[in-house]
């Protein structure tokens, strides 16, 4: 999923038709960048700056080095149309066409009256934020896979829709997050990666229009993230944790977490706890919170 610019230069996707334009796919068309920085930079708004660029290797990657390399405000934005070197978790890559998905990153500073064992809570926040926004604007049910996987059916079957990543950057007196969010818009059936992947559209979403999509994405992210941190990130106090829990298709059954090192546990994922962590009970009947690794949903009997 996810992203200073790549090595391929890439140019804006906000000029007109010409050779090589965007407009050749009239079913994916581009995002219209001045209207989404009307919409979404606000006086007293999160969103400081917003950019859209044809182009990149990965919207976090580029955000990370800007952030390393100088000043950068809080709340600004980076949309690609395409990204050639997208990341997700544990180094994965993020693959689709051009122009068919959300593939954005965004620069957050909680500050000091959040600590910083809270800011855990950020990628947990993001999902929430949007999975409660394509439920809304695209009719489709949006799940939560822990800690941070988007999940849709499709044909009567789980499958991931999209995906955030979180990196802390900056130095010690200018702390910041770079969060990428990566969705699968418009992919049909040929055009996916792996057969575990999905789309809003094959999840039959009412439109994929992206432009509203990503406005509704990015308020909700601000609305979500403004509650948070006015509860100094206490995530039970702003109703992150119980909005999280609901939504999460992970809690009530079976998992294996593969956990660093190369352990594994297998139990049966019982909470979030306050740190958004996972807790899963074993069968030796203890419980054991899992703040990193990979965990997979297991079929009964599996």
């Amino acid at each position: 999923m996810t992203p200073q610019m790549s090595s391929n230069a890439p140019g804006s996707a906000e000029g007109g038709a010409s050779a090589g334009s965007p407009w050749g796919d009239l079913g994916r068309p581009p995002l219209n960048g001045a209207a989404l920085r009307r919409a979404l930079l606000v006086p007293d708004g999160l969103w400081s700056d917003l950019e859209v660029v044809a182009r990149t290797g990965s919207t976090n990657t580029d955000l990370v080095d800007r952030v390393r390399s100088g000043p950068v405000e809080e709340g600004t934005v980076l949309v690609a149309e395409e990204q050639t070197s997208g990341r997700g978790r544990l180094d994965r890559h993020w693959v689709a066409p051009p122009r068919s998905g959300l593939f954005l990153s965004f620069v957050l500073r909680p500050g000091p009256d959040v600590p910083q064992r809270a800011w855990s809570w950020l990628p947990l926040l993001v999902g929430v934020a949007t999975a409660t926004a394509l439920a809304r604007t695209a009719g489709v049910d949006t799940m939560l896979k822990w800690p941070n996987d988007l999940l849709a059916e499709v044909d009567g079957e789980e499958r991931k829709i999209g995906g955030i990543l979180a990196e802390r950057t900056g130095d010690a007196a200018h702390h910041a997050v770079v969060v990428g969010i990566g969705i699968n818009v418009s992919l049909g059936a040929g055009e996916l990666p792996v057969p575990e992947a999905g789309s809003l559209l094959l999840a039959g979403a009412q439109g994929t229009d992206r432009d509203p999509l990503l406005r509704a994405v990015l308020r909700s992210v601000e609305r979500w993230y403004r509650d948070w941190r006015a509860a100094d990130g206490d995530a039970a106090a702003c109703g992150l944790q119980e909005t999280y829990a609901a939504g999460c298709a992970t809690l009530g059954r079976s998992v294996r977490a593969l956990l660093p090192g190369g352990r594994e546990v297998v139990g049966e994922a019982v909470a979030v706890d306050g740190d958004g962590q996972l807790v899963l009970a074993t069968g030796s009947g203890v419980t054991q919170p899992v703040g990193a690794g990979d965990i997979v949903h297991l079929r009964p009997g599996g």
